[in-house]
């Protein structure tokens, strides 16, 4: 867990780029935007910033496609 980063703090410089590092390293190992910006006190579009900043490849939105799904009945 992350340290919760009050509201309305700017986070600047070198505390910024350890935070980037820190949210990009947890994306990356599968956790979630929203679930890390609760986490960490801000909003889905500061972390989402942070991502892009670090130049994170996003995941496509809807989680993992089931597979176990019955095949379609042809008509």
């Amino acid at each position: 867990m992350t340290e919760k980063i009050a509201r309305g703090t700017r986070v600047v410089g070198e505390r910024r780029s350890a935070l980037a590092a820190s949210v990009a390293e947890r994306y990356q190992q599968g956790e979630s935007v929203r679930s890390i910006a609760a986490d960490i006190g801000r909003s889905y579009g500061f972390v989402h910033g942070l991502l892009v900043s670090e130049q994170v490849t996003m995941r496509r939105r809807g989680g993992p496609l089931r597979r176990d799904a019955a095949p379609a009945v042809p008509l």
